[in-house]
């Protein structure tokens, strides 16, 4: 009776072991399973750190390459106005001597005929020649002075054209950058109202520091730009000079004596 009892006591014994090593064993199964819970989330935190950090950097990318881009079409724009311009007006102060050299070949030509009608007055018509002469080198000077003024003047309006265009350009990036910035920093700060990993939430914080760093600098930049446009200017083209008269007092025949 006793060895029975002393049996049953050592089954009880061994039913609770199995049991303690059961529960054991659980509780080992358990905190290993939490462990790997744990270190899955943090990984996936990571992973999608990364995966936002490199979206981040490819359109950053693809934005700098539009910039690009644009500036070149820009650039490409200004240097043809600004060759259309140097050319309209070359043709256009070639065409003003012209018309200034066949007026006074013109006026030369009827002073001759009425000289011609007159054979007494041939001192006259060796005049007329020399004023000719005179008259057509200062239609010359003022033709080359004109050009040169309108050069200028096309130069000028191209290079201001190109400096308005290459500022809007810039304006254009920087506004596009922090338009970019709000609505990053809008999207971070809707995250961090439904986040409650706390390793998560301290990403997100610091990369909404960083977002909220960066719209102040683009805003900064964009008063910069804005600050150094250049002022409209206005104003016709150059004025044409008028050509220094060369004649004799109360010569007849000179067309710049009134």
């Amino acid at each position: 009776m006793a060895e029975q009892k002393e049996s049953s006591v050592l089954f009880s014994l061994k039913e609770l072991m199995n049991l303690e090593e059961d529960r054991i064993r659980q509780e080992e199964s358990t905190r290993k399973a939490k462990q790997d819970a744990e270190l899955q989330a943090r990984l996936d935190i990571e992973r999608r750190q990364r995966e936002d950090e490199e979206a981040r950097i490819r359109g950053e990318e693809d934005r700098r390459r539009a910039e690009e881009q644009r500036v070149r079409e820009d650039q490409a724009r200004v240097e043809a106005i600004h060759h259309a311009e140097v050319e309209k007006a070359r043709l256009e102060a070639e065409t003003a001597a012209r018309m200034e050299a066949m007026r006074h070949q013109q006026d030369h030509e009827r002073q001759l005929t009425a000289i011609k009608q007159d054979k007494h007055k041939r001192n006259l018509l060796i005049a007329a020649i020399g004023i000719f002469v005179l008259l057509v080198g200062g239609a010359i000077a003022a033709a080359v002075v004109i050009k040169k003024q309108n050069d200028t003047a096309a130069a000028q309006a191209a290079e201001s054209s190109r400096q308005l265009a290459e500022q809007q350009a810039k304006l254009d990036a920087v506004n596009k950058q922090i338009e970019d910035s709000k609505a990053n920093i809008d999207n971070l700060t809707a995250s961090l109202g439904t986040v409650t990993d706390q390793a998560q939430k301290l990403a997100l914080e610091k990369q909404l520091e960083q977002a909220k760093k960066d719209q102040a600098a683009a805003a900064a930049y964009r008063a910069k730009v804005q600050a150094s446009r250049p002022a409209g200017g206005g104003g016709g083209g150059p004025t044409k000079p008028k050509a220094a008269c060369t004649c004799a007092s109360g010569d007849p025949l000179c067309s710049c004596i009134n």
